[in-house]
């Protein structure tokens, strides 16, 4: 028997369903492996910027399906809008069962305030340039598939893998001043505003950091991203933790049979029609 880790509070972050970096089944085994209270879905979950008719695998389908499996069996789902995912903020504030859309979320965990946003407010780029953005997306998106191939090479040399994109965004000066931008104005808001905790997304860098300042401290969390890092924040027991896939020894062992044997149109069926019964339950 597969006994599922119980957890508070889990937050999961750019996963970009729809794009070839999308991991949908390392992060399906790890849905699938958890029984959380609380999910909060931290931005960029569904990539609409690059969304393509053309290419939305099975697998993707899949991770949606276990999401809408989880507010079916109680868990609260928070999706906070992201700017890949921004064209769901016309659906601010809505409630569908046990699933909320909201562009930011303050929560209260064990005495202490928590909050949580994407983190796109903060990009320049993409509030004065959006479509300078989109296009660095797609080209994020290509130098992806580029390592894709680049690793498969190198695990067929019994090599071990290479992250391109992770050695470019390290190594180039502005990338590194970029994010520790990021994370000073969140800290910076957040003690400004009495928050204990700021939780964000958006910039792929997986972290837990205390932050002082002369007017207070506070601790920042990212959740990382399922394309290059695998990663979510878990609360449980008073405490935050990064949860990393590639670290899991427990992952092997968990599948979702039953979503996993559905077939596509069944899959698409499932996410989209509503039961008549379920409505009239609701009234």
């Amino acid at each position: 028997m597969k006994i599922k880790r119980k957890i508070e509070v889990v937050v999961i972050s750019d996963i970009h369903l729809g794009t070839y970096g999308c991991h949908a089944k390392q992060l399906l085994t790890y849905l699938d492996s958890i029984n959380p209270k609380t999910l909060i879905l931290n931005g960029d979950i569904i990539d609409i910027w690059q969304f393509n008719k053309r290419y939305f695998p099975k697998s993707h389908l899949r991770v949606i399906k276990k999401i809408m499996n989880f507010a079916a069996n109680g868990v609260e789902v928070i999706y906070i809008t992201g700017n890949h995912d921004e064209m769901l903020r016309k659906f601010t504030d809505t409630t569908i069962g046990n699933i909320s859309i909201v562009n930011k979320l303050v929560l209260n965990l064990d005495g202490k305030k928590a909050w949580f946003f994407h983190g796109d407010v903060f990009d320049a780029s993409i509030q004065n340039a959006k479509w300078i953005a989109k296009l660095g997306g797609y080209g994020y998106d290509f130098l992806i598939l580029i390592n894709r191939l680049f690793n498969w090479f190198l695990v067929m040399l019994g090599r071990e893998k290479y992250s391109l994109s992770k050695k470019i965004k390290n190594s180039v000066k502005s990338a590194v001043k970029y994010i520790s931008n990021f994370e000073n104005v969140a800290v910076e808001l957040a003690i400004e505003n009495g928050y204990d905790y700021v939780v964000c997304g958006h910039i792929h860098q997986p972290k837990i950091l205390i932050k002082k300042n002369k007017y207070g401290q506070t601790t920042y969390l990212n959740s990382g991203d399922w394309i290059e890092n695998f990663t979510a924040l878990e609360y449980q027991f008073k405490r935050w933790k990064i949860y990393n896939y590639s670290q899991d020894k427990r992952a092997p062992f968990f599948a979702d049979s039953d979503i996993k044997a559905m077939e596509i149109k069944d899959l698409i069926a499932a996410i989209t029609i509503i039961d008549p019964n379920d409505i009239r339950e609701s009234q």
